[in-house]
C-alpha cells in the first residue's frame, strides 16, 4: 500500500511556524516511505477564511520547498459529496435532525458548567419521535454510546476516549453547509490518507472522526499528533516571540534550507546531528522518533544554522535568495559587482541575508557620509600622505581584476613610508567603503572597482583638508 500523508491548513491566517513543522514532518514520512504527499485547503468556515490567506499558504509552502504531489483541494468544492453523505447517514439512522435552538443549547451548557460536568448536547433530537415542523436544524452524527475508541498514535502511544465523554456533533449546519470534522472524514477516505500527521491540538477530534469512518465502513489511518511548539519564554509561541510566520522569516534574511533544518529538529533527532540536508531528512527521518513534548523555539540557534547555510550553500545559490533583499533595502545591483561574489566575502559576517544585504551597499552605490567614530579616528591629517601615496600607485594600475596586485601597491606604500600596514589599511578602508570594516582590501577594492575607489580617496582626502582647516 502506498503512504500517502496529507497538510490541511485552514485559509485563515498566514502560514505560521507550527503548521510548517507540521508540513515538514508529514511531507517527510512520505517522502522516506516513497509515498505521496496532498495538500489540501480546508476552507469550511466561510467567515474566516480568505483568498489572501489561500495565496500566504501556497507561497510559504513553495518558498519552503514542501512540493505536494496532489491538489490543492479546496473543501469548499466539495459539498456535494459531503452532503452526499451526510443524507446518506441520515437514511441509515447514524445521523439524525436536531432542531433544538440556540437558547437551549446554551442553557444546557451553562446548567452542565455549574454542575461541574463536561459540557455536551444530551441527545434530546435523537430519539425520532421530535416533530419535524420545517423549521430549521442541524444534522447530528449519531456517535456510539458504549465502549471506547483507542488512538494508537504515532507519537504519543495509545490514547483511550470513552465513547459517553463524545457527544452528537453537528455535521451539517442550519444553512446546509458540513462541517469542519466531517469534512475532514471524507476527504481523508477519499484521497487515500495512510498517514495523518497533525498538532496535538486535534488529538480530541480524533476519536470523533474514527466513529465516524467506521460508521461510513471507512478506513481509519494511522495518526500521529505533533507537540506545540513553545517560544523561548516556555509560553505559547505567539507574535510577541517575533517571526511567527513562515514568510517574515524569509523577509527577516533566512534561508529555506535552515528554516527547515531548524523545524525538523524541534521534536526529532538522530543521534548528535544538527546539520540535514534535504536529501538526509529524508533517509533518516521517522516518526517513531519525534518527541512528545514540547519544543522551545530558540532565535539563536536558527541564526547559527541561516549563517551555516549561508557559508557552506552555492554563493550563486545564495545570492538567487539575496537579490530579495537587495531590491528590499532599495540597492541597485546593476551598477556593481556579481552578488555571489558579496556573498563570498560577507557570508562569515552575517548571520542573515538581511544583514548581508545592509552591509554590502557600499559595494553598489557611493556613502552619504563616513561613520563618525572611524573618520574620528582613521581619517586623521597624519593620514594624508598615505593617502594620498596609495591612491597614485592604485590609479596607475590598469587591470583591476587581480586582487594582488591591488594588495601589492597598498604594500609597496607602508614599505616606502616606513609605517605599518594598519597606517595605510586603515584610512583606506574608510575612504572606500565609509566605514571601518570590511572584508581584505585588496578584494574590497577589486569588487567596489577603480572609479569609485579613487573617487572615495578624494572624498577622505577632502575630508581631511577640512578637518585641517576647521
Amino acid at each position: 500500500m502506498t503512504v500517502k500523508t496529507r497538510f490541511a491548513p485552514s485559509p485563515t491566517g498566514y502560514l505560521h511556524v507550527g503548521g510548517a513543522r507540521t508540513a515538514l514532518y508529514s511531507w517527510l514520512h512520505a517522502k522516506s516511505q516513497g509515498g505521496e504527499f496532498v495538500l489540501r485547503i480546508e476552507d469550511t468556515d466561510l467567515e474566516r477564511s480568505t483568498q489572501e490567506a489561500v495565496d500566504a499558504i501556497l507561497e510559504g509552502m513553495k518558498w519552503a520547498g514542501l512540493d505536494w504531489d496532489e491538489g490543492p483541494y479546496f473543501q469548499t468544492q466539495r459539498f456535494d459529496r459531503y452532503n452526499e453523505l451526510v443524507d446518506q447517514l441520515l437514511a441509515e439512522d447514524k445521523a439524525y435532525k436536531c432542531y433544538c435552538s440556540r437558547e437551549r443549547l446554551d442553557e444546557l451548557r451553562a446548567a452542565q458548567m455549574d454542575a461541574k460536568e463536561s459540557p455536551r448536547y444530551d441527545g434530546k433530537c435523537s430519539h425520532g419521535d421530535i416533530e419535524d415542523t420545517g423549521a430549521d436544524f442541524v444534522v447530528r452524527f449519531r456517535n456510539p454510546k458504549e465502549g471506547s475508541v483507542i488512538v494508537d498514535d504515532k507519537i504519543r502511544g495509545k490514547v483511550e476516549f470513552a465513547n459517553t465523554e463524545l457527544d452528537d456533533l453537528i455535521i451539517r449546519r442550519t444553512d446546509g453547509s458540513p462541517t469542519y470534522n466531517f469534512c475532514v472524514v471524507v476527504d481523508d477516505w477519499d484521497m487515500g490518507i495512510t498517514n495523518v500527521v497533525r498538532g496535538e491540538d486535534h488529538l480530541n477530534n480524533t476519536p470523533r472522526q474514527i466513529n465516524i469512518l467506521k460508521a461510513l465502513g471507512a478506513p481509519v489511518p494511522q495518526y500521529a499528533h505533533v507537540a506545540m511548539i513553545l517560544g523561548d519564554d516556555g509560553a505559547k509561541l505567539s507574535k510577541r516571540h517575533g517571526a511567527v510566520g513562515v514568510m517574515q522569516y524569509r523577509d527577516d534574511g533566512y534561508l529555506p534550507e535552515a528554516l527547515l533544518n531548524y523545524l525538523v529538529r524541534l521534536g526529532w533527532s538522530h543521534g548528535d546531528q544538527e546539520i540535514f540536508s534535504t536529501e538526509e531528512m529524508i533517509k533518516l527521518f521517522s516518526l517513531d522518533a519525534v518527541n512528545k513534548a514540547p519544543s522551545a523555539f530558540n532565535t539563536e540557534k536558527l541564526q547559527w544554522v541561516n549563517q551555516h547555510y549561508i557559508k557552506t550553500l552555492a554563493p550563486e545559490y545564495v545570492a538567487s535568495h539575496l537579490e530579495w533583499h537587495m531590491a528590499d533595502q532599495g540597492i541597485d545591483i546593476t551598477n556593481g559587482p556579481a552578488l555571489a561574489e558579496i556573498v563570498k566575502v560577507l557570508a562569515e559576517r552575517a548571520k542573515t541575508l538581511k544583514e548581508l544585504a545592509a552591509s554590502s551597499r557600499y559595494f553598489f552605490e557611493d556613502y552619504a557620509d563616513f561613520d563618525a567614530t572611524a573618520a574620528k579616528k582613521h581619517l586623521r591629517p597624519v593620514a594624508k600622505d598615505a593617502l594620498v601615496k596609495v591612491q597614485e600607485k592604485l590609479a596607475a594600475i590598469a587591470d583591476w581584476s587581480d586582487a594582488e596586485v591591488l594588495h601589492a601597491a597598498i604594500n609597496d606604500t607602508a614599505t616606502e613610508l616606513e609605517v605599518g600596514m594598519g597606517k595605510v589599511g586603515m584610512p583606506l578602508r574608510v575612504a572606500i567603503t565609509g566605514a571601518g570594516q570590511s572584508p581584505s582590501l585588496d578584494v574590497t577594492l577589486k569588487l567596489i572597482g577603480k572609479e569609485r575607489s579613487l573617487a572615495g580617496i578624494d572624498k577622505a582626502l577632502a575630508f581631511i583638508a577640512a578637518r585641517e582647516n576647521a
